[in-house]
């Protein structure tokens, strides 16, 4: 009787979390659409340009908002949300499931972060954005503006990296410390663009929404796919010794 009642508390549990995590990439998608729709048409210059600016010396546009190491600092961020980086993040990420025998969540993680990076270039070649033009670009650009790249990336990246990485840990505080880590990063990353003016303040937005989007589509993949017994289970959390000790 008790096994079952538990049963059924955890099966209910797990059942309000892939229906909040439809809800959270259903309501990112709709962000993304709606945003995109009113770039399209022109709606958010006069926002993109006040932000833009406001990352700006009052007295100089030219010249970024802070002293000389804010601006590095600045570069430092955004090349967290770079190409190298996160492709040695997610093979680092990739080896540490290996060398736990979680060969098939490290083929998940390839696939989602490769995919991601893939629909980011069609995005951006679909839209074709221009970069912004009112102040000096504090990084070399290569590709369009809309969705930011570096924004989308790192939300793909790290967010994915965090989710399905945290599926294989066993306590609760290591999967919450991962997944507050990677949207930090996220943030940053995405701020970063902002402030070197190189993306519109919507560029970036839209890089997030699409990105969360991707990675929690990925993990609602990852549960479906473990129903079906052809990813590794999801490991059942414990206790910290701080919370047992404590109990």
């Amino acid at each position: 009787m008790q096994y079952h009642a538990i049963h059924q508390w955890v099966r209910q549990r797990i059942e309000i979390t892939t229906l909040v995590a439809a809800l959270t990439a259903a309501a990112a998608i709709w962000g993304f659409v709606s945003l995109a729709g009113e770039v399209v048409e022109g709606d958010t210059k006069g926002l993109d340009t006040d932000i833009l600016l406001w990352f700006r010396s009052a007295t100089d546009p030219q010249d970024p908002l802070g002293p000389g190491w804010m601006e590095e600092f600045g570069r430092d961020m955004t090349a967290l949300g770079g190409t190298g980086v996160l492709v040695m993040l997610t093979l680092f990420a990739g080896g540490f499931l290996w060398m736990q025998g979680k060969r098939r969540s490290m083929i998940m993680i390839f696939a989602a972060v490769g995919g991601g990076f893939a629909m980011s270039q069609l995005l951006k070649f679909g839209f074709d954005r221009p970069r912004p033009d009112l102040v000096p670009h504090g990084s070399i650009v290569y590709t369009a503006s809309f969705p930011s790249g570096h924004s989308m990336m790192s939300a793909v990246t790290y967010l994915t990296l965090a989710i399905l990485v945290a599926r294989v840990q066993e306590r609760h505080r290591v999967r919450i410390y991962l997944i507050t880590i990677a949207c930090f990063l996220t943030v940053l990353v995405g701020v970063s663009r902002v402030y070197l003016g190189v993306h519109w303040p919507t560029d970036v937005l839209a890089g997030w929404t699409a990105g969360a989007a991707w990675a929690v589509g990925w993990w609602m993949l990852a549960r479906w796919l473990e129903e079906r017994g052809t990813v590794e289970p999801e490991a059942q959390t414990i206790d910290d010794p701080v919370d047992s000790a404590t109990t």
